[in-house]
């Protein structure tokens, strides 16, 4: 993740997005219905704060949440430390640490927020390494930001075409493709907006 605000300024966008939480059934309503009903696996990557890790460790989903950030990482093990949440410190495009482990299956995986900071190049690599953690039958949820950058973070143009072709290059199809606006304030004002995507294997 770039850094172009330094350090002290990181650490306050950071602290910002640890003690902003939004609502968890408002950011994933497009894609709940692919979330296992049961007990399942699901892989967070990228998750920053924690908050949707916390959310599904609390439905009693076993979670690996992936962040390379450390301040980050660190303070989202100390926000959710009374929650059963595996914190790793891996990035795409390899997950190189996650991969080597040879994990079983995950049932979910999200990319909230995360794709757009992927040049076009790291999504091409990343695709098929996401793919193949996906269980047959699980879901794969990516969101795709459009628009201005957040302060203090760089992001790359992206469509869903371009999502899709990787996906199915990875053999997986499209089960969500969906345009949407933004419900955080900043976001609204700036004119961010989102396509929430969702694939699973043939």
């Amino acid at each position: 993740m770039a850094r172009p605000l330094g350090a002290a300024g990181y650490d306050r966008v950071a602290s910002a997005l640890l003690s902003t939480r939004l609502p968890f059934e408002a950011v994933h309503r497009h894609i709940l219905h692919l979330v296992p009903a049961r007990a399942g696996r699901i892989l967070d990557v990228g998750s920053g704060p924690g908050h949707d890790a916390a959310t599904f460790a609390a439905q009693g989903h076993e979670v690996v949440a992936v962040e390379p950030t450390p301040e980050l990482r660190a303070g989202a093990r100390a926000l959710y430390a009374g929650l059963a949440i595996s914190w790793l410190d891996d990035s795409l495009p390899e997950l190189e640490r996650l991969t080597a482990a040879r994990p079983r299956p995950f049932d979910f995986i999200l990319l909230e927020g995360v794709w757009a900071h992927l040049t076009e190049d790291e999504r091409r690599e990343a695709f098929p390494v996401l793919a193949a953690l996906l269980a047959n039958e699980g879901a794969l949820a990516i969101s795709l930001r459009h628009g201005p950058a957040a302060p203090g973070r760089i992001t790359h143009p992206v469509t869903a075409a371009e999502t899709i072709a990787l996906a199915e290059a990875s053999g997986l199809t499209t089960v969500v493709n969906v345009e949407t606006g933004s419900i955080q304030p900043i976001n609204v004002a700036s004119g961010v907006s989102w396509t929430r995507m969702a694939f699973a294997k043939r």
